[in-house]
């Protein structure tokens, strides 16, 4: 039977003695100590994931190692900031050996691939809980802040976001009316299971991007906290959403419902000024992730569309609507002509979900 010190230091503890080259001081002590490059600030964020809230009792546990690390490195692609390294803390009902193998192979195999040290954390019995702090560091000037955004920028989007909603649709067999192939549920759920954080494009848009932050809870949510920050509305084009060809096959319907209101896709949503689009795109085919442009950022006196906080997920009918004067935070959704559409949505929400 596996004690609480040695589950730690067969999984976890010897592995992240093998690779210390950013701590000063790494695991094994009473705390770690890391410092960013001069002229850097730290950059810090903590994610927990829940069992039966943010993943599924039977989920492979590799592919939560690696999702519970994801969700951590997203939020530095995010800041434009590269990985130092992370905590790790959490709950666990049993010490099954091969449940952890699986775990912590997930875990360092994405930790090793961005040079992000496991530095600490702690282990208890309990309800399946896992908690990570993530460490990074930025320049002051070039860390992608959420209230950048100015008027005229552009609105980016990095990915297809939508697909990891669409997984967890299957997952669920929300939708028993339609046909999805196998393909298709394939990609869907490794999308759900193994979100790529966008690392490379946060460091590369650094000094090119104003404000930015990761789609985890819904692009059309998401996007409300640079508005709201920011003290600006947006116009975006729901004809220019960036779409999978799997998730194109969908009805338009299902296609809206996931790209602007899906969670867990971790992509990139970011601000920039038009005069950088082409440092954008280029900043994009250095990191090898494709962008697209979505929309533009607006004064908050200007004409919006009755998008809100508040309202409910509802489909896309292509009706047009009359845009009216509202303040900030807001968004006016239009098709590629320009024309509004009666069109509301919500992202996740932790405390009012299903």
């Amino acid at each position: 039977m596996l004690s609480e010190f040695s589950l730690i230091d067969r999984y976890f503890a010897r592995r992240a003695r093998t690779n210390t080259r950013r701590a000063a001081l790494g695991i094994g002590d009473d705390c770690a100590l890391i410092a960013p490059a001069a002229g850097e600030m730290l950059a810090v964020s903590t994610d927990m994931l829940v069992e039966g809230r943010h993943f599924l009792p039977d989920v492979d546990p590799r592919a939560l190692g690696h999702k519970a690390l994801a969700v951590n490195l997203s939020d530095l692609a995010a800041m434009g900031a590269a990985p130092l390294g992370f905590t790790l803390a959490f709950a666990l009902p049993k010490p099954r050996e091969d449940w952890l193998e699986a775990f912590s192979g997930g875990l360092f195999e994405l930790a090793d691939r961005y040079g992000c040290e496991l530095i600490g954390g702690d282990t208890t019995a309990g309800p399946l809980n896992l908690c990570i702090t993530v460490f990074g560091s930025v320049r002051e000037a070039h860390a992608l802040r959420r209230d950048a955004a100015r008027p005229g920028d552009d609105v980016w989007v990095s990915g297809t976001p939508g697909d990891a909603r669409a997984g967890l649709a299957v997952l669920r067999g929300e939708w028993p009316h339609v046909q999805i192939d196998r393909a298709d549920a394939t990609h869907f759920r490794r999308a759900l299971e193994y979100p790529e954080p966008r690392v490379a494009l946060g460091l590369a848009l650094a000094g090119i991007a104003r404000a930015a932050l990761d789609v985890s809870d819904g692009l059309a949510g998401d996007l409300l906290h640079i508005l709201e920050r920011s003290r600006v509305n947006a116009e975006i084009d729901v004809d220019a959403l960036p779409l999978s060809v799997a998730l194109a096959r969908l009805p338009r319907a299902l296609q809206l419902q996931c790209a602007l209101a899906g969670g867990d896709d971790y992509e990139l949503c970011f601000t920039a000024a038009q005069a950088q689009r082409g440092a954008v795109e280029a900043a994009a085919q250095q990191a090898g992730v494709r962008v697209t442009r979505i929309g533009t950022i607006t004064s908050a006196q200007m004409t919006a569309s009755p998008a809100s906080a508040e309202a409910a997920v509802a489909a896309h009918d292509g009706a047009h609507a009359r845009p009216k004067a509202q303040a900030w935070p807001a968004i006016a959704w239009r098709d590629a002509s320009g024309a509004p559409l009666n069109l509301t949505l919500q992202g996740f929400d932790h405390f009012h979900a299903d």
